[in-house]
């Protein structure tokens, strides 16, 4: 099969003008991205920077030591997520009410349930579970 540089700006043409892979300018080419997780566009820049400097402000524990970024992936129970989850989707909740809550912050409180949200998934797609806790 014969392939030419098409006018669909960068991708292989085939004879039966359908495209086939990307093609640069340096000849180089790659796999489509049909099929793939296009994260960038799942995903808000603006929401991941505001999560991060949640995060940084939370990495100070109340005794005072810092603990790692990625201390969460150690493991907490499903159960500590769920609860800590319910608290803050009620502080949400409330605020979108205009009620008061625990929280004064709305962007606060919408980082605090998507890291519990985010730590609840986690641990489930790990398939940890609490075998031993009572329930």
């Amino acid at each position: 099969m014969a392939y030419e540089i098409g006018e669909c700006g960068g991708t292989l043409i085939r004879e039966d003008h359908k495209p086939t892979l990307p093609l640069f300018p340096s000849g180089a080419t790659r796999d489509t991205a049909q099929g793939k997780p296009d994260y960038a566009g799942y995903l808000s820049p603006l929401v991941v920077q505001r999560f991060g400097q949640y995060m940084l402000q939370h990495q100070t524990q109340s005794d005072g030591t810092q603990r790692a970024s990625d201390n969460w992936k150690r493991g907490i129970p499903r159960k500590e997520y769920f609860s800590s989850l319910l608290r803050h989707f009620l502080d949400v909740w409330l605020l979108h009410e205009e009620y008061p809550a625990a929280t004064k912050n709305l962007e606060d409180a919408l980082c605090a349930l998507f890291f519990n949200v985010q730590g609840y998934l986690h641990e489930t797609l790990l398939n940890r579970e609490e075998k031993d806790a009572p329930r």
